[in-house]
């Protein structure tokens, strides 16, 4: 027969296994995880939906989630061979073969694309009431037009610490103020 100690740590085991189980049910159900379409509005999931539109928008065929010479790529244009992607190293791969390469970045929004693209994009008809995205850009980090680029640059680490989340700023603002800040740096270089 077993020791008596063998037999109780045998059952304290178990007792603190059963609990253990319990708290992480318990604390599954309390504080459930964000659902999965979350990512659609921010991070790479919000540059996607942005591409997608920008593609479909000037007429362009493509496949997403798609493999290129052994790499994973967000986008794919077969007619044209180009390969769009958020990986810097599958990138540098791509850039070795002739498939024409595209790298994008996480805060690049999907309107840029078409200055990055090796072929003629034809320019969306902006509606007359809406805003210039440049001008919208300068006025959100609230420089002028003709600012040069450490202006900028100033502006938006101004800016940044007023509307950092981690600052009790809002999530969506800051998001905003980065994107204005790539579209205006984009401009003034």
């Amino acid at each position: 027969m077993l020791p008596e100690w063998l037999v109780v740590g045998l059952w304290l085991s178990v007792a603190v296994g059963v609990v253990i189980g319990v708290i992480f049910v318990a604390g599954a159900r309390l504080y459930p995880d964000q659902p999965s379409n979350a990512t659609d509005t921010t991070g790479e999931g919000r540059r996607r939906v942005e591409i997608r539109q920008y593609l479909t928008a000037i007429g362009e065929e493509f496949a997403e989630d798609h493999f290129v010479e052994g790499q994973h790529v967000a986008f794919y244009l077969p007619e044209r061979d180009v390969a769009i992607t958020f990986d810097a190293r599958a990138y540098f791969r791509i850039q070795r073969s002739p498939t024409y390469a595209v790298l994008v970045e996480h805060e690049m929004p999907g309107m840029h694309l078409g200055d990055r693209l090796p072929f003629e994009t034809p320019d969306l008809a902006e509606d007359d009431d809406r805003v210039d995205p440049t001008e919208a850009a300068f006025a959100v980090l609230g420089v002028s037009h003709g600012a040069t680029l450490s202006e900028v640059k100033s502006a938006y680490r101004r800016k940044v610490k007023e509307v950092h989340p981690d600052h009790g700023g809002d999530r969506e603002e800051f998001q905003q103020v980065r994107e204005a800040y790539t579209a205006a740096k984009n401009r003034v270089s």
